[in-house]
């Protein structure tokens, strides 16, 4: 028997009865949550769609390709395989943009390769910056990630190291 299945179910029935104790209307906060969620999408709206287009350029131009061929001999001094300097370019930027390189990678060297190991194990010890710092700048009043960017910048690129090592060990 899957319990996992009865987790949302539970966690609904039980949220409910928290509420029904503190006499909470739950419909009603539910409303006015899902009031403020719309007017979120709103304001986010034209932040997002600057960053996916500035993405799409930045891949339709060429310039993953070329800074990547640029990067690639650092790549390899330091422990990375040329083929995930690609990779390592998008992921800061674009979540489904990595998907798409990880997925040529799986098809062009198998899933099982050491390459396809590093490529995922970056997948999952690196975040999207430029978009996670886009959602926080179009929401807060902080306007300024003077050290913010380039710090998680340096430990995209150390925990990327550290994946290839890992790999490389096990």
């Amino acid at each position: 028997m899957n319990v996992s299945v009865f987790i949302t179910p539970v966690l609904i029935i039980l949220l409910l009865l928290y509420c029904a104790k503190k006499k909470v209307n739950c419909y009603g906060t539910f409303a006015e949550g899902a009031k403020g969620a719309i007017k979120l999408c709103l304001d986010v709206l034209p932040f997002l769609v600057a960053i996916f287009v500035a993405i799409q350029l930045f891949k339709v131009s060429g310039l993953t390709t070329l800074t990547a061929n640029l990067f690639s001999p650092v790549m390899e001094f330091i422990g990375i395989p040329k083929e995930l300097t690609e990779l390592m370019i998008i992921r800061p930027f674009s979540g489904s943009g990595s998907l798409a390189i990880l997925e040529q990678i799986y098809s062009t060297y198998g899933p099982d390769t050491y390459i396809a190991r590093c490529a995922s194990v970056i997948m999952g010890s690196s975040e999207t910056i430029f978009y996670v710092a886009t959602i926080y700048l179009s929401q807060t009043k902080a306007k300024r990630l003077l050290y913010a960017i380039p710090v998680a910048l340096v430990a995209c690129l150390a925990s990327s190291i550290v994946a290839c090592l890992v790999c490389r060990i096990m």
